[in-house]
């Protein structure tokens, strides 16, 4: 075979910027626990635990209400030219977060960069049937999702030496804004909508990733409106959406509580309970890459259903039964191996999630992975409130272990409806 016949390699482009777009997502939303956390930030404004709460649910409320309206804009129109706005609109409320000076402008900055962020993981899941090859499903999400929790890992370990280093908890949201810019600039740069669309796809790369597909066009009739009634009938699309929103439960308390659990409850320094949090985090990073290729691999052997079942049920069971094993363990690092733990198994059966909204959401791709991602990040916007509403009604010795037994709680919730969930069973059966 000839050079020339070889398949140009834009894909793997198109991936890792995707990927870096995740990472960058996740440092911006994550970092706030942190910044909010510091001592720099407590000398200048004054938060109580309530308005804390809030500042850290109203993005997640906003996230996913805004899911179903991103997805349709994706669907409708460019990819390319949203997600560039998308990045470039919450990297200056991410900036804007630095300038607050109270509670209503820190609300509002996080207010708008959630709807902002709203729309990359639709838009993220439609660019991966196009981008990657049907039979790397599972892998190619699991490198986006895998950015995501590299950016989640870093952010409270570099958003503390940041603020360490500065002096000011201002410079963080200054200096991830900025950084977003650029990465929004170098998205619009080396990002197309489809391979047909890119003037660095030789023939034979489209002929790739055409394969087993049909007609491999880009949308002449795009949908023009959220297929609402079919979402509703489906029983296999709410057991989705289920697992999604008691894994978000199960999942949010190591974002936005471990690093106080860390410093309240176990008396660790700010900064080592900053990188106690990373470590933890970290962890979880090694699973996303084996789960997309374990879900692929099980899909080859034992068909779509079991392959994707398997992996997204059986890891939730675990991430709850590391819960406890967290709790019982007073060493610091060994509190962040077991948190990590409860991480990696929670990351584990992440691609599995994301391809089943992939092989079951048919040309509605965005639109109803918005909607079922929606229903999980109305999990962990509620997850705030529950946590604080159970620790304050339980936990008479202030130790945050019964907000840690409902997180291992919903967990298992998880698991359990993800028995149910068919990934060869779409939500609408198109007609032949």
């Amino acid at each position: 075979m000839s050079s020339s016949a070889r398949p140009t390699a834009v894909r793997h482009q198109i991936l890792a910027t995707a990927t870096i777009v995740a990472f960058l997502m996740y440092l911006d939303r994550i970092c706030l626990a942190d910044i909010i956390g510091s001592s720099s930030f407590k000398q200048e404004i004054q938060l109580n635990a309530n308005q804390s709460d809030w500042v850290k649910l109203v993005f997640f409320w906003a996230y996913a209400l805004f899911q179903v309206p991103a997805g349709w804009l994706s669907d409708r129109f460019s990819s390319r030219m949203l997600i560039t706005i998308y990045i470039a609109t919450w990297s200056v409320f991410t900036a804007v977060t630095s300038f607050a000076t109270g509670f209503w402008t820190l609300l509002l900055a996080r207010l708008f960069c959630g709807l902002a962020e709203a729309g990359y993981y639709p838009a993220g899941s439609s660019l991966v049937t196009r981008w990657a090859h049907v039979g790397a499903r599972g892998f190619a999400s699991s490198a986006i999702s895998w950015g995501g929790r590299v950016g989640g890992a870093v952010a409270p370990g570099l958003t503390a030496s940041v603020i360490i280093m500065s002096g000011n908890w201002r410079y963080a949201g200054w200096l991830y804004g900025g950084a977003g810019i650029l990465v929004a600039w170098w998205y619009w740069r080396v990002f197309r909508d489809h391979p047909r669309e890119h003037p660095g796809c030789n023939a034979a790369e489209i002929n790739l990733l055409a394969e087993g597909r049909g007609d491999f066009q880009p949308a002449k009739n795009p949908p023009k409106r959220f297929p609402l009634a079919a979402a509703c009938r489906s029983v296999n699309l709410w057991n989705a959406n289920a697992v999604q929103f008691f894994t978000n439960i199960g999942w949010a308390f190591l974002i936005l509580y471990l690093s106080d659990y860390l410093k309240v409850v176990m008396h660790v320094a700010e900064k080592d309970a900053s990188w106690i949090t990373t470590g933890a985090l970290s962890i979880g990073i090694l699973a996303l890459p084996l789960g997309g290729t374990l879900t692929d691999a099980l899909s080859r052997r034992l068909g779509k259903r079991l392959g994707r079942m398997l992996p997204m049920s059986v890891t939730k069971f675990a991430a709850a039964a590391c819960y406890p094993l967290a709790l019982w363990t007073d060493s610091p690092w060994g509190m962040a191996f077991a948190f990590g733990l409860v991480t990696f198994f929670a990351d584990f059966g992440l691609p599995a999630m994301w391809t089943t909204m992939q092989d079951i959401s048919g040309k509605h791709q965005a639109q109803l992975f918005g909607w079922s991602n929606m229903w999980g990040n109305v999990g962990a916007g509620l997850m705030t409130l529950m946590f604080r509403h159970v620790v304050n009604l339980f936990d008479t010795n202030h130790d945050y272990h019964e907000g840690v037994w409902m997180c291992a709680g919903a967990f298992v919730l998880a698991g359990v409806f993800a028995l149910f969930v068919n990934a060869e069973k779409p939500v609408i059966r198109e007609s032949a």
